[in-house]
């Protein structure tokens, strides 16, 4: 017996077929695109580090320069708002920070190579025999382990030479060091002077009045904020380390300053550097003090002051907005630091911040901005 099957529905597994076909085709091409894209884009990656890390000599002024600008541009930019030329404004800030810097260098130098110098015989016969009691235990493991693996005999190996502080090896160095700060200084000058022109040429090559609007839309924000940032964190520094200073000066540590120095520019790096302040001053302690308090209180003291400073104070004046993941800073501070070493480690949470504060304006780009914020 015969059933006619209609011919809209005969003609559904047709259709079905061809538009299969129809959608298999473009997919079956577009994972090799994908692929090939994904791989063009790390090979694009690999070689913006390899430039980045080629390129240290030349990228690393002119980044430290242009954060120091506008870490700097508030206090020409509020003299301007008093009519006060750009020009002057800028010599009277540069010269204020150059005399700051030298006097800091002058003060804090001596006492920094004096440490350095007897940092390694004030270790071995100072520090030594007091963390030996802690030690002994381990070193008889350690014997019991060679016992064990048939290797008896406890090779003695010679002391290693005290490292000193050649006069020549300053002298050589110097110079580099001059040239860098006066590449610096003289980059940081012209930014703080014509900022302002440069951001009037960057919207002029805008194409449309709507682009020119939102360039200095986004510029403006963005050098607001991340000024307004770098000048924070600096202030920031600057009392942590007075603050230390003052601390350490009331325990009768040696050097106060120089302690209080180094914790200020250390606490540009989060984390790492707290952490390594913590552990000088718990050596510097161990080796002044006799008493296992008084060696201690100074790296206490520290660290609970960076805890309060961490954890309150930052946090409350930066606001939500300025916060970062610490993962995101580890990960960030890690990356730097490889491709650019102590520089990289200072610059990465700025430059972080920065991307960030880009990355929430640009469109398309609002997920990393919510990746590395808290």
């Amino acid at each position: 017996m015969n059933h006619d099957i209609p011919s809209g529905e005969a003609s559904l597994p047709a259709a079905a077929s061809e538009t299969t076909e129809k959608t298999s085709g473009p997919l079956e091409l577009r994972r090799p695109t994908q692929a090939m894209s994904l791989m063009l884009t790390a090979l694009l990656v690999l070689a913006l580090i390899y430039t980045l890390a080629l390129s240290q000599t030349l990228v690393v002024p002119l980044m430290l320069a242009m954060f120091l600008g506008l870490g700097l541009n508030p206090l020409v930019a509020g003299a301007a708002r008093l009519h006060i030329p750009r020009f002057l404004s800028a010599i009277v800030v540069m010269l204020a920070v150059t005399a700051g810097s030298v006097g800091a260098v002058t003060l804090l130098a001596p006492p920094a190579v004096k440490w350095l110098q007897q940092a390694p015989s004030a270790i071995r016969h100072d520090l030594a025999p007091k963390i030996k009691p802690f030690t002994r235990k381990l070193d008889e493991a350690n014997r019991a382990t060679q016992s064990l693996v048939g290797n008896g005999s406890v090779r003695h190996t010679a002391a290693p030479q005290a490292a000193r502080l050649d006069v020549w090896d300053v002298i050589a160095v110097t110079p580099r060091v001059l040239a860098f700060a006066l590449t610096v200084g003289l980059l940081v000058f012209f930014f703080l002077i014509f900022g302002d022109r440069m951001l009037l040429k960057l919207v002029e090559v805008s194409p449309s009045f709507t682009s020119k609007r939102h360039v200095v839309t986004i510029v403006r924000n963005i050098q607001a904020e991340v000024s307004r940032y770098i000048f924070t964190a600096t202030c920031i520094n600057i009392s942590l380390g007075a603050l230390t200073a003052l601390i350490l000066w009331s325990l009768k540590m040696p050097d106060p300053l120089l302690w209080g120095g180094l914790a200020a520019l250390a606490n540009f790096v989060p984390y790492v550097g707290a952490i390594s302040t913590t552990l000088v001053l718990l050596i510097a302690g161990s080796m002044h003090f006799d008493h296992l308090l008084d060696a201690l209180a100074p790296a206490l003291s520290f660290a609970a002051l960076t805890a309060v400073e961490g954890n309150l104070i930052t946090p409350m004046i930066m606001g939500r907005r300025m916060r970062l993941s610490p993962v995101a800073i580890l990960i960030w501070l890690l990356l730097w630091a490889w491709i650019w070493g102590i520089a990289g480690a200072l610059l990465a949470v700025p430059m972080l911040t920065t991307v960030k504060l880009i990355a929430e304006r640009i469109r398309g780009w609002e997920w990393f901005a919510h990746l590395v914020g808290r």
